[in-house]
């Protein structure tokens, strides 16, 4: 089984849109029983709260459901736990890091990674843009579950 966790900042808006989209690829494309997927924050400052409402509507279009995500912390253990350890930004990045020590075995990344074009996927709780953040999702989740299939599910 390859295990993903998908961090961000708060785990209400962008890591837990990774999450849904990817476990609906996996899904769509008939291997989820291959694939535990979960998504985490570094802070403490959602921890508890449900997935933000412009993420849950966005989902939503995409007949993609939230219910039952709530904000949990990212923890030392969870290193050992996942194959993949997906974070959205460069900030997530280097508190990903803080949080686990160091990456021997590099498993720590950020979505953007995965594409032609590596960047941040910019925090829509600032930006109000969902829909940029959707859009940047879908690449990086797609870039990354190719990049899985080829090296674990040949």
């Amino acid at each position: 089984m390859i295990s993903i966790l998908f961090v961000c900042h708060g785990n209400i808006c962008r890591s837990p849109m990774a999450e849904f989209v990817m476990k609906d690829m996996v899904e769509k494309q008939g291997i989820a029983s291959e694939f535990y997927i979960a998504s985490a924050a570094t802070s403490m400052e959602e921890i508890g709260n449900p997935v933000h409402h412009g993420t849950r509507n966005r989902l939503a279009q995409e007949g993609i459901s939230t219910a039952g995500k709530y904000a949990i912390r990212m923890q030392r253990s969870d290193y050992q736990k996942y194959d993949y350890i997906v974070g959205m930004d460069h900030w997530n990045y280097k508190n990903i890091l803080r949080i686990v020590g160091k990456d021997k075995e590099r498993k720590v990344s950020l979505l953007l990674d995965y594409t032609d074009h590596p960047r941040d996927v910019a925090d829509p709780w600032y930006t109000g843009d969902f829909e940029k953040t959707y859009e940047d999702v879908v690449a990086g989740c797609g870039g990354l579950l190719a990049k899985i299939k080829r090296e674990h599910l040949q």
